[in-house]
């Protein structure tokens, strides 16, 4: 009998609603079914969220990832690897001890992953604000995971089961966005794209709508330059290599054919312009994943909804297509 595949749960913020978005996915009789979850984090932050979520779960501590497949589902794996008290963890004030905890959490799991001890890892939403106050300045999980994983050829991309956008660009600056959209960014995107969702649906050739920066594909160079001389060359030589990808395509009409499965996945060029009209269909349930790393890491596609935390109210629909997504890329 194949064994169920390890898959390591970072715990994200704890003053987040990290914590509580776990407890309520690992009460899915689904997760036990699929894999065994080991959450990576803190006992007394878990403690407190089961207790604000109500529920009947336990939490099993472990000392090793193996040890992970004997604990009863009645009962949460938990590598802690914090020990952090009740002013670390206040609710919607993020401090630093939790962004140091928060920061050693992902290590810990990459480390796991590339030693093959976990499969995968999922992660819940962490705080920038307060690993950038512990000294880790990453612009997010994915930036921190490429350099944990040495490489630099990795994509961010969303989604559903509708949509899935990958980004040229993640966390910049609006202004910066121009000068960072360059032949060779786009056609890495694209390239790890087309071999991300080729895994993921079975394709051999996924079809790919790759977006214009300017509105209405700069009008003939008359909103900029970038689709001449930057997007439609990285195309073409993307086609040469065989990729089924097309553009420039305007994107205020083409996420309308995009949703009626049209395209495999979009290719936008920065951060809001892909990813308003993903969390438009797929709120709830879109899963961030990191194409291009040698280890398989998703995450919730939402922040750490400090509003919500502490109430027990948080949706944890998007954490647990996480954790599936993971599985299925393991498989």
């Amino acid at each position: 009998m194949t064994k169920l595949p390890i898959i390591a749960i970072t715990m994200g913020d704890p003053s987040g609603i990290g914590p509580e978005i776990i407890i309520k996915a690992l009460q899915s009789p689904e997760i036990a079914k699929i894999c065994v979850p080991l959450v990576i984090g803190d006992r007394a932050t878990l403690e407190r969220a089961l207790f604000v979520c109500n529920s009947v779960l336990k939490i099993c501590e472990v000392a090793a990832t193996e040890d992970a497949r004997s604990v009863p589902d009645s009962k949460i794996p938990l590598l802690a690897i914090s020990n952090l008290v009740e002013a670390d963890m206040a609710y919607g004030a993020p401090s630093i001890a939790a962004g140091d905890a928060v920061f050693h959490y992902i290590c810990k799991a990459a480390e796991l992953c590339q030693g093959g001890r976990v499969a995968a890892m999922a992660t819940a939403p962490i705080s920038k604000e307060a690993m950038h106050r512990a000294g880790h300045n990453y612009p997010g999980h994915t930036e921190l995971l490429a350099e944990l994983c040495g490489t630099d050829n990795f994509v961010m991309m969303l989604a559903g089961d509708i949509l899935r956008v990958s980004l040229v660009t993640i966390h910049e600056a609006l202004a910066d966005v121009p000068r960072l959209v360059t032949f060779d960014q786009v056609l890495k995107t694209i390239r790890i794209t087309a071999e991300g969702i080729g895994r993921l649906t079975g394709k051999v050739a996924p079809k790919l709508a790759v977006l214009a920066l300017n509105p209405h594909c700069s009008e003939g160079g008359k909103f900029g330059s970038e689709e001449t001389e930057v997007i439609t060359p990285a195309i073409q030589a993307a086609r040469q290599e065989g990729i089924d990808a097309e553009g420039p395509l305007s994107a205020d009409t083409l996420f309308h054919f995009a949703q009626q499965g049209a395209y495999d996945g979009v290719v936008a060029m920065y951060h809001d312009q892909g990813l308003i009209p993903l969390k438009m269909l797929h709120f709830d349930d879109a899963v961030n994943i990191t194409l291009g790393l040698p280890i398989v890491r998703t995450s919730v596609d939402h922040g750490t909804a400090y509003n919500l935390a502490g109430t027990g109210k948080a949706s944890e629909k998007s954490l647990l297509a996480a954790i599936r997504m993971a599985v299925n890329m393991v498989r």
